[in-house]
């Protein structure tokens, strides 16, 4: 951000910003000054002057005519700069190896890469002060590892599809004809054989061009397997991605703007819209947790609310999207150093043992 501050003025911000975190209250040079930063003390009219300049440079805002400052969105960027950038946090929270320690607990005896997500949400809700969110890679996008087909009864087929991510996809099958048991086993083994490792959505379009470059028995074949497979993945272009969301009551309990919060619960509990929202701020290639403090740019209902979030991979394919969505007044390096270690363990539980 092209804001310049001396780094006295950094120290006054920082105390400002964090004192503001733990209060709720506007900010008064008394205060600051009774912190003695970096263990100097400033008088209240150096740190006035100061807070001036600060205010001049966009980066405190005065609510009312008597009242302190509060710190703006770019403070708060500023902020979060100097704890991505390693300077020390004065906030009370947990260690970083109490972070990681209670998140490993969250996670164990969970496999597979839904139920990963779903612990997700409730994780790192119960690590943060705001609402924790999850939300899966489009289906398919995902890569085929096995298919199996089943006769139930007559034109009844049971499909059971598996991912590479783990993720196990079964579906009862109402067909127009029925089908014999060699004639399921043929179509498993053509799918398994030479489609393992595709894009699910690829699998639907190479069988309609080799169903226009065969003819004979060869073609009849692949129409029963494409007709299988039409019902077990329909419509995957369009698929629904999973969301999964925990933590609401945490920004229900906060004090500030009730009407405003009515709104801003309505677009949470609008699981399409957060997978909107995620999707326009967090690029699946980036490596680092992001704050997106203008998520009113993109959902006004969100206005006040700040995400913090980073992708999940494991073995370099991207899975979803974690994060939270909370107050500006959250513990910022509480919740990056979560959502950081979080996203990466999709990747250490996907390890081959």
């Amino acid at each position: 951000m092209d804001v310049r501050v001396t780094a006295r003025q950094r120290s006054i911000l920082t105390a400002i910003v964090e004192s503001y975190i733990a209060t709720g209250e506007p900010v008064g040079s008394g205060t600051i000054a009774r912190a003695q930063i970096d263990g100097s003390s400033m008088s209240a009219a150096t740190i006035r002057n100061e807070m001036a300049e600060l205010a001049d440079a966009g980066l405190l805002e005065q609510p009312h005519t008597s009242a302190g400052r509060v710190p703006s969105a770019q403070a708060f960027r500023l902020y979060v700069e100097q704890l991505s950038g390693g300077a020390a946090t004065r906030l009370p929270g947990l260690s970083r190896a109490q972070v990681h320690s209670r998140i490993d607990s969250g996670f164990a005896g969970v496999a597979g890469t839904q139920a990963l997500l779903e612990r997700t949400s409730h994780v790192l809700a119960m690590l943060s002060s705001g609402v924790g969110v999850a939300i899966g890679a489009v289906a398919g996008a995902d890569l085929l590892e096995h298919v199996h087909f089943s006769r139930l009864a007559e034109r009844r087929v049971l499909a059971v599809l598996v991912t590479r991510s783990g993720m196990v996809r079964d579906r009862v099958l109402a067909l127009d004809r029925d089908l014999s048991l060699v004639e399921l086993e043929t179509a498993a083994n053509f799918l398994n054989e030479n489609f393992r490792g595709w894009n699910v959505e690829r699998v639907r379009a190479e069988l309609a061009q080799r169903i226009e470059r065969e003819r004979s028995e060869y073609q009849r074949m692949i129409e029963g397997v494409q007709h299988l497979w039409t019902r077990t993945v329909p419509d995957a272009g369009r698929a629904q991605q999973s969301v999964y969301v925990e933590g609401v009551a945490n920004l229900v309990s906060l004090p500030e703007d009730r009407e405003r919060l009515r709104d801003m619960l309505s677009a949470l509990e609008a699981k399409q819209r957060l997978v909107e929202l995620l999707n326009a701020y967090i690029d699946s290639k980036q490596d680092s947790v992001r704050v997106v403090f203008e998520l009113e740019e993109h959902a006004p209902e969100m206005a006040g609310l700040v995400l913090i979030a980073a992708p999940a991979r494991a073995a370099g394919e991207t899975l979803g999207t974690v994060g939270v969505i909370g107050s500006k007044r959250m513990n910022y390096e509480n919740t990056m150093n979560a959502v950081s270690y979080v996203a990466q363990v999709f990747d250490r539980l996907n390890e081959p043992r």
